[in-house]
């Protein structure tokens, strides 16, 4: 049913798997309408009262897909289709934010960018003690989007939030549970296994009650939040099309190509030495 994710409901607990290990879990405009579509379903189930989200191979996800052409390339597309790509992120979030099961991230490896984003639209975050996180939008000169900023406000208050937005700072996990953006602690490779053990504990409640404290919550935490973000989608076209981000962009791909270069010489050089030892 799904290319990109896989949703596993067992009792009354969902675990959905971003699915691209190749891509590190980038966020495809595929992989978000897939997300989109999952909300709902998981929505419609009154059976499930949790739902978790992690990623495979290693990692949360590296953030949106830099190698779409649907998201990046797509000037000669009418304007309307540009905008609904454009906006996929923030309906995501917003579709997560808004399930009324309680909806945790289990985080191993990072969550970069826009998997920052989504799994700060989740209501708690697992972080495994070796994961960090960071959002390096705007040194790739767009603005971070997707509701993100309303959110990460309400999560570590205006300096904090700016500070992350801004510097673009790499987050280990013990720094990020001292501010606030990570609420559990699990050892390295343990994140889905933590968070399995909050959800044992929301199960034991009664489940009327935590739906509604969730409600009232989220109704209070995200007024405001639409006017400050509904047109964000927008703003991320116009700055993405501008020569300074499209500048940015092109040097953080020889970043990667060169860094990757560096790692592929670092694993075979060993290999040689014991070659020329051998000999």
């Amino acid at each position: 049913m799904y290319r990109t994710l896989k949703l596993d409901i067992k009792g009354a607990i969902a675990i959905v798997t971003l699915n691209r290990p190749e891509s590190r879990n980038a966020m495809s405009a595929q992989l978000m309408r897939e997300m989109i579509a999952c909300a709902a379903r998981i929505a419609a189930r009154g059976d499930v009262d949790v739902a978790i989200v992690r990623g495979s191979g290693g990692c949360f996800s590296a953030g949106a897909d830099l190698k779409d052409t649907r998201r990046w390339g797509n000037a000669a597309l009418p304007l309307e289709a540009q905008r609904e790509i454009a906006v996929l992120g923030y309906r995501m979030a917003r579709a997560w934010e808004e399930l009324p099961q309680i909806t945790l991230a289990a985080i191993e490896g990072y969550a970069i960018g826009g998997g920052l984003a989504l799994a700060a639209a989740l209501d708690w975050r697992v972080m495994a003690r070796n994961a960090f996180v960071s959002l390096p939008e705007i040194a790739l000169g767009i603005p971070l989007t997707w509701g993100t900023i309303p959110r990460l406000v309400n999560l570590l208050g205006p300096a904090r939030a700016k500070r992350l937005t801004i510097l673009c700072e790499r987050v280990p996990a013990e720094e990020a549970l001292a501010l606030g953006l990570a609420d559990f602690l699990a050892p390295p490779g343990k994140a889905l296994k933590a968070a399995r053990g909050v959800a044992a504990q929301v199960l034991a409640l009664p489940r009327n009650s935590v739906r509604m404290s969730k409600e009232s919550v989220n109704a209070y935490a995200s007024i405001g939040a639409h006017a400050a973000s509904h047109m964000a989608h927008d703003q991320v076209q116009l700055a993405a099309a501008s020569p300074e981000a499209k500048a940015a962009r092109e040097a953080f791909a020889l970043r990667r190509e060169r860094n990757a270069s560096l790692r592929r010489r670092a694993g075979t050089t060993p290999a040689r030495s014991r070659v020329r030892r051998a000999r």
